[in-house]
């Protein structure tokens, strides 16, 4: 029992299954409120003159010979601000990253340095 309870443990730290669980559930909150935003806040701000004009109180009632136009421009919308999240986030941290290995570098530099001290002393 304790082996497989070792290997589970080396699974998950392996495949990082806990940091890829709290991804998840932080990109589904993450949508909630991003749905939100633009079927809530954006939509009604923009298309209300639309809106009211057809009697219409969401967006995503606009059809046109049964074919529900209104909901892809609001899921239109919707991946679009996700996906410059999503952008934005794994810019800032490439950015981190790369800030991150030149200092080690510069690290690994300064230690070559010492020790060649050291040897000539």
């Amino acid at each position: 029992m304790k082996k497989v309870i070792k290997e589970f443990s080396d699974f998950l730290k392996q495949y990082n299954v806990i940091g890829l669980a709290v991804a998840i559930i932080i990109g589904g909150k993450l949508n909630q409120f991003v749905t939100s935003f633009v079927n809530d806040l954006l939509m009604p701000a923009i298309f209300q003159p639309v809106l009211s004009r057809l009697r219409l109180s969401k967006i995503e009632q606009i059809n046109w010979h049964g074919i529900y136009w209104g909901k892809v421009v609001s899921a239109g919308i919707d991946f679009l601000i996700v996906a410059f999240l999503v952008f934005l986030l794994i810019k800032s941290m490439n950015k981190a990253a790369e800030k991150t290995k030149v200092a080690a570098e510069l690290a690994a530099k300064k230690v070559e340095k010492l020790e060649e001290k050291i040897k000539k002393d």
